[in-house]
């Protein structure tokens, strides 16, 4: 085994890839409901991603977090006096909330009387007070309510994963989704009052053949008024209804659209901003309550990372391309918050490919370097594995095919945004599901000679990352290298040693714990495979990662020296991933040396 360094040449002008990375880079701010010149955003300006305050009314900005390892977790009171931020240790995702005065000043304990858990959700009141929700391995998942000033009272406990939703405009009703059922993948709702007492419930998981996930999108943001905005599976897609929790009454919007629907409330409650996702791309539409109709927002063919409506109307939003980098526009016209500095040189445009599979049509996203193929060719998988990839603008992707490379990006049974049952297929059969698609479109992008058979690369990170290993297991001959970030690599180990709502996910995937089912996870299990990789193998793992922790790594990685077989392993000081730019960099220039050795 190789232990690789970095060999940057600091002499030698930026490449493009690198200048992508280090573009400052800014999110949607997010604005307080009662004082709307006041906002919170992440940029990476400092060279780590970090949260900055911005009051918009006299322009001025300030960085509100200044960690080695970063931080993205903030939220503002609806006052907008304080900045809320989650303080883990080194990225492992497990610590305290800690607020700051929005103007500057010392941070202090937010949670006082609340130990230290992974975050369930978080939901603040007008008056002060905060819903908190927690996870830890002793306590399953906890929900507590800490009133302004005083000590907090635990008012929901279950061994089974669950979170807050959202607090009502009042501060008087807490919606909470949760998986008491055992499926970690299809949330039930229960809206409580502060002292833990049951307003009503909604559960699509019972009484049908198949179990229906719901989500929280958000109480009405009216004092009073008893609307809950829910996501919902029941025509085999995401779509909103409103249920009002009082009454029980549930209000069908049918908004015809074929994609996934997302939705959120205009600020005086009279309409709601729609975010309709199919095929890899967005669209925003306004749907008004009184007319029951919906209108087209106009936003460019793209993708869009998020969406707020403003009190005076408009709407904000994160908008990219797989060409165009993101930008934060208004409907009322141009850039919302531009950062300084130089901007991020585009790259090439996706093409969309579909390929018949076992299971159905697969999507896949390929961006082609200049030149006539067929040319060494990246599959890029993306993780989740509920999520899917898009048109959007992603740095990594571009550096492969600045050098040359193409790349292909699938959506893979598992995948959101092709509806419920091609998110659900891979139950039981966890990971082989998945590589039987990417074969398929393998197979498509040799035969249409986009791809040289000869240097293909299975690539990805977490979810991904473990397909990579399994993929290089299962499917020896089809790849010549192979680079694996944060993966699960020993799914045994990696159950075990995980944060708890992630064993709640698995046991949901595969049908039990290891014990219950230990021939799921031996067909499922990288390490099952690993004497059968051909092909050079290079992992990089964070020391402090929850998700997928270090010592299943170094169990696959044992495993690959005792047979002498080629490999390299990085390892560094953050969790799941990293939010400093130069170690970003630094990982990827590390997959384009190896993979450039080793296919030449």
């Amino acid at each position: 085994m190789t232990e690789k360094n970095d060999h940057e040449s600091h002499n030698a002008p930026a490449p493009d890839w690198e200048k992508r990375f280090r573009a400052p880079r800014v999110s949607l701010p997010e604005w307080a409901e009662d004082a709307p010149d006041r906002s919170l955003f992440v940029s990476n300006a400092t060279g780590t991603y970090e949260l900055y305050a911005w009051d918009r009314a006299t322009g001025a900005q300030r960085q509100v977090t200044d960690r080695p390892n970063g931080t993205t977790d903030g939220v503002l009171t609806p006052d907008g006096r304080w900045i809320w931020w989650f303080s883990d240790t080194d990225g492992d995702e497990f610590g305290v909330w800690k607020r700051q005065p929005f103007g500057g000043g010392d941070d202090e304990p937010a949670t006082p009387g609340i130990g230290a858990s992974y975050p369930g959700g978080l939901a603040l009141g007008r008056d002060g007070t905060a819903v908190v929700g927690c996870s830890t391995d002793e306590d399953g998942s906890t929900i507590h309510v800490l009133p302004p000033g005083g000590t907090p009272v635990e008012i929901y406990r279950h061994r089974e994963s669950a979170g807050v939703g959202d607090l009502s405009h009042d501060g008087t009703l807490v919606a909470v989704e949760h998986t008491e059922h055992g499926d970690a993948m299809h949330s039930a709702l229960r809206v409580v009052r502060l002292d833990g007492t049951t307003v009503a419930e909604l559960d699509d998981t019972k009484g049908g053949a198949l179990e229906l996930g719901l989500s929280v999108l958000g109480f009405a943001p009216v004092d009073g008024d008893t609307r809950l905005l829910v996501g919902h599976q029941r025509r085999g897609r995401w779509e909103p209804i409103v249920w009002d929790v009082a009454s029980g009454e549930e209000t069908d919007l049918a908004i015809e659209l074929p994609g996934d629907v997302s939705a959120e409330w205009y600020p005086d409650g009279s309409a709601l901003l729609i975010v309709h996702s199919f095929d890899a791309r967005s669209e925003l539409w306004r749907y008004d309550f009184a007319r029951r109709e919906l209108t087209a927002v106009e936003m460019p063919a793209g993708t869009v990372s998020g969406a707020t409506a403003r009190p005076d109307g408009s709407v904000e939003y994160l908008w990219s391309s797989a060409a165009h980098p993101p930008v934060v526009r208004s409907t009322s016209g141009g850039v919302v918050l531009d950062p300084p500095g130089a901007k991020a040189p585009e790259s090439v445009p996706v093409t969309d490919v579909w390929v018949e599979g076992p299971g159905g049509r697969i999507h896949a996203l390929v961006q082609r370097p200049a030149g006539e193929g067929p040319f060494p060719t990246v599959f890029e998988i993306h993780g989740g594995p509920t999520a899917h990839d898009r048109d959007s603008f992603t740095a990594g992707p571009a550096a492969w095919v600045d050098h040359g490379y193409a790349v292909v990006r699938v959506n893979y049974r598992g995948s959101t945004g092709y509806g419920r049952e091609w998110t659900d297929a891979l139950k039981h059969r966890v990971g082989l599901i998945e590589l039987e698609d990417i074969a398929a479109v393998r197979e498509w992008a040799v035969t249409s000679r986009l791809a040289d058979p000869s240097k293909l690369v299975l690539s990805g990170g977490s979810w991904g990352g473990y397909l990579t290993l399994l993929g290089l297991g299962t499917q020896p001959d089809a790849w010549a290298v192979g680079l694996a970030a944060v993966p699960v690599a020993d799914y045994v180990t990696a159950y075990h040693d995980e944060m708890e709502a992630l064993k709640s996910m698995d046991r949901t995937l595969l049908g039990g714990t290891p014990e219950e089912v230990p021939e799921r996870y031996e067909a499922s299990s990288p390490l099952t495979y690993v004497d059968e990789v051909r092909a050079p193998v290079y992992i990089s793992a964070g020391l402090n990662d929850p998700r997928c922790p270090i010592q299943q790594v170094e169990n696959y990685v044992n495993r690959l020296a005792a047979r002498g077989a080629t490999h390299e392993v990085y390892r560094y000081d953050a969790g799941h991933g990293s939010l400093v730019v130069e170690e970003r960099i630094k990982q990827v220039r590390l997959e384009l040396d190896f993979a450039e050795r080793h296919l030449a």
